[in-house]
């Protein structure tokens, strides 16, 4: 008998991972599925829920610096030149109005932990459960999910908030992550759903 598992755990936090400009018009330097629009406008929704909850919103960007140096490995595979520093393609993406209050961690590699004060920052917020989502659903996300997963927090994934280098890759990766945490799959819906409001309890006097 399969166990059930609450879609949140404890304390949440949204994450929100490399949603940014130059992913409108696929101008990126990386292949990837379309529907970048739609997603925000999913995202939008969660990230209001979560500020009105007072939870954390954690907003990341992938930027490489414009001599190429910190790119590494990542150009070896698939993706061309992306996400230089100053390109109006690497801000994140206007739609989701980032605050100047807001929590924005900047990343030269896929996962938002590596090299990141990502695990500090978390565990100062008393972090329970990380809500992924983003692009892409193949690499950087799935690359956070499993580094979340090895650093013990409930991760989540909300599968029509995130958009992979394929529809493909995009399913495969899901497939992944849910072998790691069983319950890692989830929609927007249900997030919204577990972070609403609880009405008040009367009793009836």
């Amino acid at each position: 008998m399969m166990t059930e598992h609450p879609v949140i755990v404890g304390r949440p936090a949204l994450l929100v991972i490399d949603m940014q400009e130059g992913a409108y018009g696929n101008d990126s330097g990386i292949p990837r599925m379309g529907g970048f629009a739609a997603r925000v406008a999913l995202v939008r929704q969660l990230v209001g829920r979560f500020r009105s909850a007072s939870y954390p919103v954690i907003f990341v960007s992938e930027e490489h610096r414009r001599s190429l140096i910190d790119f590494g490995r990542e150009l070896d595979g698939e993706e061309g030149v992306h996400c230089l520093e100053g390109d109006p393609g690497t801000a994140i993406a206007a739609a989701l109005e980032v605050r100047s209050d807001d929590v924005v961690i900047r990343k030269r590699r896929y996962s938002c932990f590596f090299a990141t004060d990502l695990d500090l920052l978390l565990r100062s917020l008393r972090v329970e459960t990380v809500v992924l989502v983003g692009e892409l659903t193949d690499v950087c996300v799935h690359y956070t999910f499993a580094d979340a997963h090895q650093h013990d927090y409930v991760a989540r994934v909300v599968e029509d908030c995130c958009g992979g280098s394929s529809l493909a890759a995009h399913d495969a990766a899901l497939k992944a992550m849910s072998y790691l945490q069983s319950a890692a799959r989830t929609t927007a819906a249900a997030v919204l759903a577990a972070t609403a409001p609880q009405p008040a309890v009367t009793t009836g006097w």
